[in-house]
């Protein structure tokens, strides 16, 4: 099942397969929440598809889903919600915000340290959309914030432009989550992978090759057969 409303499109079918689609809220940012996809269904493939809003544009709500080779334009939050998801080879591109907000690339939703959700993020490009590359340079971006107690998210073998703050991660209010979240990196380039200055949470970790393995499409969403079923092309490890 696909289908569209006024706000943005939902998926809920099983081994639902798109390519070469774009999906855009034209809310702008001064609508705050402005969701482009809902996805709740589980084994779901992107495939050089394009999401495009502002605060929230891609709401990775439940079970198993697969990003390749997409474009995710977005402000605040703008990859969030408690799905096992892995984004390989995709471009992310945090936009200008409305004043006085900050961006925030992920907004991870896990309440219980039991689920096997988390959101991955692996060989993955990071710059500033035209708009912010042409602005002040005061907006502040950050690799994510914890949505939920349990908030899991890794950016591996990813480049990260200048965009980045040193520090890398945010709060989300006062010390919530710090202690219990799950945020990682491995291996990643670019002048805004710099880990030396990252935040000092408990939650933090500048993972290795042994742990970043379990986030690899193979390890963290055990989809070869159902991938090799789409034909979308993948890296199933490191």
């Amino acid at each position: 099942m696909f289908f569209f409303s006024p706000i943005y499109a939902v998926v809920v079918a099983p081994n639902f397969v798109a390519m070469n689609l774009t999906i855009r809220n034209t809310a702008g940012a001064i609508k705050h929440q402005a969701v482009a996809l809902r996805n709740g269904a589980d084994l779901s493939t992107f495939y050089k598809c394009s999401f495009e809003g502002y605060q929230d544009t891609l709401y990775a709500h439940s079970l198993r889903q697969f990003y390749r080779e997409c474009d995710v334009y977005g402000t605040v939050d703008f990859i969030f919600g408690n799905a096992a998801t892995v984004l390989q080879n995709c471009n992310l591109y945090p936009r200008l915000p409305m004043s006085g907000q900050f961006n925030a690339i992920t907004a991870q939703g896990r309440t219980d340290s039991g689920q096997n959700t988390g959101t991955s993020i692996q060989k993955c490009n990071i710059r500033a959309a035209d708009d912010l590359a042409a602005s002040n340079g005061t907006t502040v971006t950050y690799l994510g914030r914890p949505w939920k107690e349990y908030s899991r998210t890794v950016y591996m073998q990813s480049f990260m432009d200048s965009l980045i703050a040193p520090k890398g991660w945010s709060v989300w209010s006062g010390d919530f989550a710090l202690n219990t979240s799950y945020y990682a990196e491995f291996n990643n380039s670019g002048p805004g992978s710099d880990t030396s200055k990252r935040v000092t949470w408990p939650g933090f970790h500048v993972i290795n090759e042994t742990d970043a393995v379990s986030f690899t499409v193979s390890g963290f969403i055990v989809g070869d057969a159902w991938l090799n079923q789409t034909g979308v092309a993948y890296d199933a490890g490191l």
